[in-house]
């Protein structure tokens, strides 16, 4: 798919990989629509960036419906969706204050999960109305997991069963889309300089960035964004969970 050519929807797009993201496809020539909560930071990226915005709630089906009205009413269509709205909690299943409280484990399954299939399945159903292209492609849908998918650390289990869920559904989901020419892959980020981790001191970011096989340093958000943009511009890929991450394993 042509980047000129792309009509995309970001989520959590105000800040970290969905900023990025939303800045490296406005720069390649896409049209962007920014999906998030917080009102103040992504009408000012959006604004900056010559892009939209809708303040949605992810795990929210009618505040999704009403976000991708916008976005269709903006740029006329969508056929990219870059799903980057997250939490994450550190929270034992057994620990000082006792065992993980169920609510904290429910939201978070239910805004990296359930939210990133919400988009899925609204958007997939707006997408199925575009014309397609040479490759007969409608859209292209991109989904953010973790390397703690697959070798998640203590106090995340539920970050790890969110995000194992995010790449156990990617290809059931192509196989159903494939009917109306989507495709969907998703991307396994490891470390990376996000806003959590800006915040931390300096020495505590060179620790993390120690374990990392090489290069020895956290991810940074832009290269997240390159790849994002090669799987919405590479027709043959689909399906596929991709790790970026340095070649760190958690342990």
């Amino acid at each position: 798919m042509d980047m000129k050519e792309t009509a995309a929807i970001i989520t959590g797009g105000a800040s970290g990989l969905g900023a990025a993201t939303a800045r490296a496809f406005t720069e390649a020539g896409a049209m962007v629509t920014i999906f998030d909560r917080d009102a103040k930071l992504g009408q000012a990226l959006a604004g900056e960036l010559g892009a939209d915005f809708a303040q949605v709630d992810v795990t929210d089906e009618a505040s999704v419906a009403a976000g991708l009205a916008i976005a269709l009413e903006r740029m006329g269509k969508v056929n990219a969706l870059v799903n980057c709205a997250g939490i994450a909690y550190a929270i034992k299943t057994l620990g000082r204050d006792g065992a993980h409280p169920l609510d904290a484990f429910r939201r978070t399954i239910d805004v990296n999960l359930v939210g990133s299939f919400n988009c899925i399945r609204l958007v997939s159903e707006a997408m199925a109305q575009n014309d397609t292209n040479a490759e007969g492609e409608r859209g292209a849908i991109i989904n953010t997991a973790s390397i703690a998918a697959f070798d998640g650390q203590k106090g995340q289990a539920a970050y790890t069963a969110s995000k194992a869920g995010v790449v156990g559904m990617a290809l059931p989901i192509a196989r159903d889309l494939a009917q109306v020419g989507i495709r969907i892959n998703t991307i396994a980020p490891g470390l990376f300089l996000t806003p959590m981790l800006e915040g931390l001191p300096e020495e505590a970011r060179e620790q993390l960035a120690a374990d990392v096989t090489f290069p020895k340093r956290l991810g940074r958000p832009e290269e997240y964004a390159r790849l994002a943009r090669f799987m919405v511009e590479s027709a043959y890929l689909n399906a596929e969970c991709v790790r970026i991450d340095g070649a760190l394993r958690m342990r």
